[in-house]
């Protein structure tokens, strides 16, 4: 049977990826470091996805899988060996935990003379993924080994874009391989990683410029829901589709995903509202009051949602760039920077720095904005007119 290697069995490995090697006839081991689930996983050999919406609930049964520890290298090995597609969801911290057991996998191909290609779809949360694992990976091999790699071996980018909520200890005390997602299963991959053709996989679209997807999904959907999260804080909803009932947050939230609509349409060349169907198929999902997606996860850290290239400082300044005025983004910086939890650390250490060295220091230092960009004084109307 083909087979697949996951690296990472948590909410994206397996309600995810897991799901859609699966469909696509594939046997998939996960690797982890969870031997409760990897114990789960292995005494069946399957688990389930319950997939919600608001009017639904369906338990999808998936498998064939297996559960590989990560500690065993050899086992890992020999099933990259052996793999005919692999992916990873592990978090951008541990790739580098990742990348000698890979190495290892890569070297037994090699030697045993394998010559299909094995592409690896890297699911994490860092910008330049696929490029900078595999600098992980080849630091690993030895130089002898690195014209195999660079023949026969993809790193792929992609946008995940399924939304997965935390499951719940009760239900993970009942049944830890549990997954409850969304049904949505659209997986945009860069056509440009593949080593050889893409292979058939269910949900997987190689696309071109692969760019443009990954700006629509931070300066439209992470935007939107960013923005979603700090004026419903400001608001005192616990969750988002509480939130979404609001008449002046809803149109904050469209009039951001918008404002960033329109700039990509110009940047891209495309007509006026070609992405109208994305927009409206992304607030139609904010809506699902199943996944019981909170406001505080919607806006917690907001050091790394105020980053210049993140979802509301780097859409703002795109939208600037294509003449479209960043209104209702502007709107969301505001909020990000008056969010203030005490559950969360990294708020409280940007609010300490708003104390300390004052808001244009802060645009500067945590968004790279310059004094003199107008996005400054935007901001600063914003911000300072809420606290009158």
């Amino acid at each position: 049977m083909k087979q697949a290697v996951m690296f990472g069995a948590g909410n994206i490995g397996r309600g995810f990826l897991g799901q859609l090697f699966s469909e696509s006839g594939y046997l998939v081991n996960f690797v982890d470091v969870d031997q409760a689930l990897l114990a789960a996983l292995n005494e069946r050999g399957r688990y389930t996805i319950r997939l919600v919406t608001n009017e639904s609930s369906d338990d999808v049964s998936v498998g064939p899988v297996r559960g590989l520890a990560a500690s065993d290298r050899d086992a890992v090995a020999e099933v990259i060996a052996q793999a005919g597609i692999g992916a990873t969801a592990v978090g951008a911290g541990a790739l580098r935990h990742v990348a000698p057991t890979l190495a290892a996998g890569i070297i037994r191909r090699a030697d045993q003379g394998v010559k299909t290609p094995l592409n690896l779809i890297i699911c994490e949360n860092l910008k330049d993924a696929a490029r900078l694992f595999r600098g992980m990976v080849e630091n690993e091999l030895p130089p002898g080994y690195h014209a195999y790699l660079a023949k026969h071996v993809g790193f792929v980018d992609t946008v995940i874009a399924r939304m997965v909520p935390p499951l719940p200890p009760e239900l993970r005390a009942q049944d830890p391989s549990l997954i409850v997602v969304e049904p949505y299963k659209e997986l945009p991959v860069d056509a440009a990683g593949f080593v050889g053709p893409p292979p058939e996989i269910v949900g997987m679209q190689p696309v071109a410029p692969f760019a443009f997807y990954t700006e629509r999904k931070l300066y439209m959907h992470n935007a939107g829901h960013a923005v979603l999260g700090y004026l419903g804080y400001q608001k005192g909803y616990i969750y988002g589709y509480e939130a979404l009932q609001d008449a002046e947050i809803i149109a904050a939230v469209r009039g951001a995903m918008q404002e960033s609509q329109q700039a990509l349409e110009k940047k891209y060349g495309m007509a006026a509202g070609a992405i109208t169907p994305y927009l409206e198929d992304a607030v139609t999902r904010f809506h699902n009051r199943a996944l019981g997606d909170t406001i505080f996860r919607l806006a917690r850290d907001p050091i790394r949602k105020l980053a210049p290239n993140d979802r509301l400082i780097g859409a703002a300044l795109n939208a600037l760039e294509q003449g479209v005025q960043p209104v209702n983004l502007v709107r969301g910086i505001a909020g990000a920077l008056r969010f203030d939890p005490l559950e969360d650390p990294i708020a409280l250490q940007l609010q300490d720095q708003l104390q300390r060295t004052g808001l244009e220091a802060v645009l500067k230092s945590i968004c790279g904005l310059a004094p003199d960009s107008p996005l400054v004084e935007m901001v600063k109307r914003d911000y300072e007119a809420a606290k009158s």
